[in-house]
C-alpha cells in the first residue's frame, strides 16, 4: 500500500496546532498528523500528514494560504519494512562505559559495560542523537574524575536514559522530570525495563516547578538536555537548585549557540568547566563555585 506525506513549516505553536487540526478534516483524510517544533532555534514548527492515497493538493494549498504556511511538500514513500529499518538504524551506541541498545541487540552487550536498554518504540533520546551522546560522554568524564553526587536531577528527561545512566553508577537519589506526560510514561517504562525501579523517580514537571524537585534540592548533578531558549530561561532556577561544587551537564545546543548559553549560566553564577561538540551539537559541563 503506498504512503504519501505532506509536510510544511510555519511560525508559532498555536498556528501549527490549528493547521494540524484542519488537516485532519481533509478528504481523503490522513492516517495521522504530527506537529513538531524544529530543533534549530528558528521558532518554526513542522506540520505533516500521512496518507494512504494521494492527498488533495488543492485542499492543502488552501490550508497553507489560510494558515500562512510554506507550500506543502508532497512525497510518495516506498514500501518499507519499518521494523527492520529501525533495527538497522538504531544500532548500539557506545559512550565511554555506557552501551545503549535495543532488545534486538541484547546479545551484543560488551562484558564490563554499563548497559542501557532503550527500544525502538521509545526512541527519542537513545544516544544516537549528538546531544544525548554528548551528555553520556560528559557523564563518563565526571565518573573518571571521581565525581560522586548524592542527588541527581534529569530535567527534560525524554527516555530517562541520562538518569538511568547515573543510577547505574551511583546510589544517589535521582529524579527524572519532563513537561510531557507521554515522555514521563516512556521514562517509567524504561526504568522498569532496566530493572531500576525505586532508583529513578519519574515526574511530570516544567523546569524545577514541582514539590518533589523543590524538596530534593539542592542537587549535586543536573542534566538539562533541552534547547537553547529553555536552557537560558532555566539558568536562574537551575543555579538556585544546584549545590555548591555541583555540576550541570547541558545540551540541546547548536554549536553557534554555545557562547550564548555559557554566558547566561555565567551570569547566573555557574562557570564553564568542559565543552565538546558532536556534529552540529554542543554539550557543556558547568560548575557552581563551592
Amino acid at each position: 500500500m503506498p504512503t504519501f506525506t505532506a509536510l510544511t513549516t510555519l511560525a508559532g505553536k498555536a498556528a501549527a496546532e490549528a493547521l494540524g487540526e484542519a488537516m485532519e478534516r481533509l478528504d481523503p483524510e490522513p492516517t495521522g498528523v504530527g506537529v513538531f517544533e524544529l530543533e534549530d532555534g528558528s521558532g518554526l514548527w513542522e506540520v505533516g500528514g500521512y496518507f494512504t492515497e494521494e492527498p488533495d493538493r488543492a485542499g492543502l494549498a488552501l490550508l497553507e494560504a489560510m494558515h500562512d504556511a510554506r507550500p506543502f511538500v508532497i512525497s510518495e514513500l516506498p514500501e518499507t519494512d519499518w521494523v527492520a529499518k529501525v533495527r538497522r538504524e538504531l544500532a548500539p551506541v557506545e559512550a565511554g562505559r555506557f552501551f545503549v541498545y535495543g532488545s534486538h541487540d541484547a546479545d551484543k552487550v560488551p562484558v564490563g559495560s554499563e548497559p542501557l536498554l532503550i527500544d525502538a518504540a521509545m526512541a527519542f533520546g537513545t544516544g544516537h542523537h549528538g546531544t544525548t551522546l554528548g551528555c553520556l560522554q560528559a557523564l563518563d568524564r565526571l565518573i573518571e574524575q571521581g565525581f560522586e553526587p548524592r542527588s541527581v536531577a534529569d530535567i527534560g528527561c525524554g527516555t530517562a536514559v541520562l538518569a538511568m545512566a547515573a543510577a547505574r553508577i551511583w546510589p544517589a537519589a535521582i529524579i527524572a522530570s519532563d513537561i510531557d506526560e507521554v515522555a514521563v510514561d516512556v521514562a517509567e517504562a524504561n526504568v522498569r525495563a532496566n530493572g531500576l525501579e525505586g532508583r529513578v523517580k519519574c515526574i511530570e514537571a516544567a523546569g524545577f516547578d514541582h514539590p518533589e524537585l523543590r524538596a530534593a534540592a539542592p542537587f549535586d548533578l543536573i542534566f538539562a538536555n533541552i534547547l537553547k531558549g529553555p536552557l537560558i530561561a532555566l539558568a536562574p532556577d537551575l543555579a538556585a537548585a544546584l549545590a555548591p561544587g555541583g555540576r550541570a551537564i547541558l545540551s540541546g545546543i547548536l554549536n553557534e549557540q554555545g557562547d550564548d548559553v555559557v554566558a547566561a549560566y555565567a551570569e547566573a553564577g555557574i562557570n564553564l568547566e568542559y565543552r565538546a561538540q558532536i556534529g552540529e551539537w554542543t554539550t557543556t559541563i558547568m560548575k557552581k563555585p563551592e
